[in-house]
């Protein structure tokens, strides 16, 4: 139990709701900021805007998924208040406030580095990114069947990136027939690939692996999926790339060539909200209980 520990959850989409849920459960103290538009009511938590919150009493901030964006403004789809995470507010916080979010940016890290609370950015962890490996996979299955006129079964699929991702999507469309090789660099990911009865090739050989492919899905979070490689490709070749903004994909060139290109980053939380904020929830309440117990021992 939590009892005793002040959360204020700012913003956010489906996902945060089985934050809220399993940290009342926990006999925490929220203060919902951004959800003055959600019917739900929760046991224990109070909807307020943001200046209406004393943070000098806050234990932790938790921000959406995707933190903050570059003017530090919280993405809020429960409500239309405006809601900024500020130098000034973040300073009114006791200095064993932890902001936790799922990524960060360039103008929430400074925010950290300025006002010196600790930050855990939830997706860095390997047991949240592999948890999300799962809908992630399942999301990647429905956009494939959506937009190719042919069976999974059988056909020819490129995974480029064996990361927690990679290695989920490789295993699964090998288990439902896919012909499937994977790219990679470091040569443990290749023994891997080939102890996982693969077809593994290096990366810097993408252009020749390309030529024979239905499927291309990058997991790679910067650009691999050049002109100079989709022009190689077949014409009625897919690709999805999961990883995030902008993606790993010359997708005007995709265009152009009039090969079907997705950007499909966060699809956890667009195809099993539910199970993607249970993830989360459950992480978060175990940190959470880890940061309470600390602060009790310091006590003594």
């Amino acid at each position: 139990m939590l009892t005793g520990m002040h959360v204020a959850v700012i913003g956010g989409d489906a996902r945060q709701l089985e934050v809220i849920r399993k940290l009342t459960e926990l006999d925490v103290k929220l203060s919902l900021i951004g959800f003055d538009q959600l019917d739900h009511g929760f046991t224990g938590a109070s909807k307020v805007k943001i200046d209406e919150v004393d943070f000098s009493d806050v234990d932790a901030i938790v921000l959406p998924v995707h933190g903050t964006n570059m003017e530090g403004e919280i993405n809020t789809i429960f409500s239309n208040e405006k809601v900024v995470l500020t130098e000034p507010l973040l300073r009114q916080t006791p200095n064993h406030c932890t902001v936790y979010s799922g990524i960060s940016n360039d103008y929430l890290d400074g925010l950290i580095t300025i006002t010196g609370r600790k930050h855990v950015q939830l997706f860095e962890r390997d047991d949240v990114a592999i948890y999300n490996s799962i809908p992630t996979v399942e999301g990647t299955i429905m956009m494939v069947i959506q937009h190719t006129d042919f069976t999974i079964h059988g056909s020819r699929v490129a995974v480029l990136g064996l990361g927690r991702v990679g290695m989920s999507v490789a295993r699964t469309f090998a288990s439902l027939g896919a012909r499937v090789k994977v790219g990679a660099r470091r040569s443990e990911h290749i023994a891997r690939i080939t102890e996982m009865g693969l077809e593994p090739f290096h990366l810097n050989d993408l252009e020749n692996n390309v030529k024979d492919i239905d499927v291309c899905i990058n997991t790679i979070p910067h650009m691999i999926v050049t002109a100079s490689v989709i022009s190689k490709m077949p014409a009625h070749t897919l690709i999805v790339d999961l990883a995030s903004k902008p993606g790993g994909t010359d997708f005007r060139y995709a265009e152009k060539r009039g090969i079907k290109a997705l950007l499909a980053p966060g699809l956890p939380g667009i195809v099993a909200p539910k199970t993607a904020g249970q993830i989360v929830a459950n992480v978060l309440s175990q940190l959470l209980s880890d940061d309470l117990k600390k602060r009790k021992e310091n006590k003594k």
